[in-house]
């Protein structure tokens, strides 16, 4: 029998298990033995992860050439125009090659989001803007990467599904036995 988990990565928390300094892991969070995690988020970003024994899940969640959806809410410095919108979406060229075609839109702030700490910085004469994008890839630092070089730089960066799982009111460092 397979165990699978959802959990909710916070802010500043690393994705793996061994320690590295004095900064969080999932050991910190997680008590169940034998599961590891199906892809990554960065210690800056926050939000689902999937952990799982099943070695055949993980690839299918991790690995590019199945193009398993990754669903993000970025809050961006500035307010995106209608052409920075539509080049997210068709694909950015990066360092390491043109991204996939992603969905973007532009929405409010999710009154469900918690409070991080420490809050992002703010510079009262720049807005920002929250962003929701689907990938289908996985690229190191990808939604950061693609947003940088539009001009408009992640603040914050929370996943917040993963194919047809989604964060479903998990608090930050809760997960939930699927």
């Amino acid at each position: 029998m397979s165990q699978t988990l959802l959990f909710n990565k916070p802010f500043q928390v690393l994705s793996q298990f061994s320690p590295s300094g004095d900064k969080r892991t999932l050991a910190d969070y997680i008590d169940v033995a034998g599961v590891y995690p199906a892809g990554r988020l960065d210690f800056n970003s926050e939000g689902l992860m999937v952990l799982t024994d099943d070695g055949a899940l993980q690839a299918r969640i991790s690995n590019p050439r199945y193009r398993q959806a990754k669903i993000y809410l970025a809050q961006v410095e500035g307010i995106p125009e209608t052409g920075t919108l539509r080049e997210l979406s068709s694909g950015v060229r990066l360092k390491d090659g043109p991204t996939r075609p992603a969905i973007v839109l532009p929405v409010d702030e999710p009154p469900w989001l918690w409070q991080r700490d420490p809050p992002i910085r703010v510079r009262k004469n720049i807005p920002t803007q929250w962003l929701r994008l689907e990938i289908r890839e996985g690229r190191n630092r990808q939604v950061r990467r693609m947003t940088a070089a539009v001009g408009h730089s992640t603040l914050r960066l929370v996943r917040t599904g993963i194919g047809d799982w989604a964060l479903d009111g998990l608090l930050p460092g809760e997960y939930r036995m699927l």
